[in-house]
């Protein structure tokens, strides 16, 4: 892209002036980003790394995943296959800062190993983030092949060039660095904002940008609340900002929370029952999961008892369209013994079926799927799993019980569904001939 404005012109400029990665930093990265290979090749270790090779001291060796090497000392991790050419890629970066802004330089490092060789090593510039003290970003990095899979298959041939604004949005832009070269330059705004040299497994350009424009982020740094700053920029969890009081609640009582996405749920469902969100009993509790469970049972019964005549009508309405999709499949049911399964002939069915099991099968409407037929697998007439078989292809798609969990009984179920899936294809075909025929 040719830089167009002031901003654009001014960094491309000021890229040039940068002094090229040394031959420090790249032996640096050599020590530090790479693991150490190893690989078992016609009844002999081979070290990866400096080239030693001999033979296992005893069978059980060979099934390691870790062994040492007695020349270099080092821990080698061991290829679980063998062949001619290994390679090793990895990020690591270089902080600089340049007319006024934070430079976070990406190098992308390349790791060639063969047995009986010393390993290669190629290290190319990839990407440079250029961060003013607005917290606003500007990227240049290389050209990718837009034909290849991988959203970083770069053309190293390329020049840097100025990357748009929306840029921040691509995955290239998010790529986290193994690690950092260590003689860090940074700006003193970052300083001043609680930056003190570590980045808590969050790349340096996300981490940068959101202390010199977000408040929040900044807050949870300074307060050492790094796990929930963490999950903040690295999931794209927006929620923070609602739930700031529970966050600061949580912060005072030193509460550890094992699982964000659950205690963020969690606390939506205490705003939705208008409850404090200061009390530290209500938002630290000790059962997480347990309490969650409670509020969702409470709210989905308000929910239920408020729109219950919305749900009769939306039924009564549904129902047509789902009989005239799969009537020619009401009927169906195969036994054994004490188990049971059969199609589901009514939208009403759906709803208590996703009452029973605790799944969507009702809330997601599973009943306008055109493509799918949905059968409920009973044990002794009680309800177990719920079963989705894509049409026409017969395809079990999804076979879930209490919670999307499987029941005692899965492996059975899928037995005898499997056993009657030429019923189903025969309904298929007499409705494609019934067709015909018309």
């Amino acid at each position: 892209m040719i830089p167009k404005t002031i901003v654009e012109k001014q960094i491309t400029a000021l890229s040039e002036t940068l002094a090229p990665v040394t031959q420090k930093m790249q032996v640096w990265a050599e020590k530090n980003i790479f693991l150490k290979w190893g690989v078992l090749s016609r009844e002999k270790f081979h070290c990866l790394d400096c080239a030693y090779s001999w033979k296992p001291d005893a069978q059980k060796a060979s099934c390691q995943k870790y062994i040492n090497c007695s020349a270099c000392n080092g821990k080698l991790k061991m290829h679980q296959c063998n062949q001619v050419h290994f390679k090793e890629i990895e990020y690591f970066a270089v902080l600089d800062k340049c007319g006024g802004f934070q430079v976070v330089r990406i190098i992308c490092s390349h790791k060639d190993m063969k047995k009986n060789c010393m390993p290669a090593y190629y290290h190319k510039e990839v990407m440079q983030h250029w961060i003013n003290e607005k917290g606003e970003a500007r990227t240049l990095s290389l050209g990718t092949n837009v034909f290849s899979q991988a959203y970083d298959s770069w053309k190293y041939y390329s020049p840097l060039e100025i990357r748009p604004k929306s840029f921040e949005s691509s995955p290239k832009y998010r790529i986290n660095p193994y690690k950092v070269y260590p003689s860090e330059k940074v700006i003193s705004v970052l300083k001043r904002n609680g930056f003190k040299g570590s980045f808590h497994g969050i790349a340096p350009q996300i981490l940068f940008t959101a202390l010199l424009k977000d408040s929040h982020a900044e807050t949870l740094l300074k307060t050492g609340q790094t796990d929930f700053l963490a999950y903040y920029l690295v999931s794209y969890s927006q929620h923070i900002r609602e739930n700031w009081q529970a966050v600061k609640t949580s912060a005072k009582n030193a509460y550890k929370v094992k699982d964000f996405s659950l205690w963020e749920d969690y606390i939506s469902l205490l705003r939705w029952f208008r409850k404090d969100l200061n009390n530290a009993d209500l938002v630290c509790p000790e059962n997480l999961e347990e309490v969650h469970d409670r509020l969702v049972e409470r709210k989905r019964i308000i929910q239920r008892r408020q729109h219950i005549k919305e749900l009769r009508q939306e039924i009564q309405q549904a129902q047509v369209g789902y009989e005239e999709q799969k009537k020619q499949f009401f009927g169906l049911e195969f036994t054994r013994e004490n188990l049971s399964i059969c199609v589901m002939e009514s939208v009403n069915d759906f709803l208590e079926q996703g009452d029973m099991l605790r799944h969507c099968v009702f809330t997601n409407e599973y009943y306008k799927k055109r493509n799918s037929l949905i059968l409920s697998a009973k044990f002794e007439n009680k309800p177990v799993e719920t079963i989705e078989v894509a049409l026409p292809s017969l395809e079990v798609l999804q076979c879930r019980g209490d919670k999307n969990r499987v029941s005692p009984h899965h492996k059975q179920i899928l037995k005898l569904l499997h056993q009657n899936l030429y019923q189903i294809k025969k309904r298929i075909k007499n409705k494609k001939e019934e067709r015909a025929e018309i």
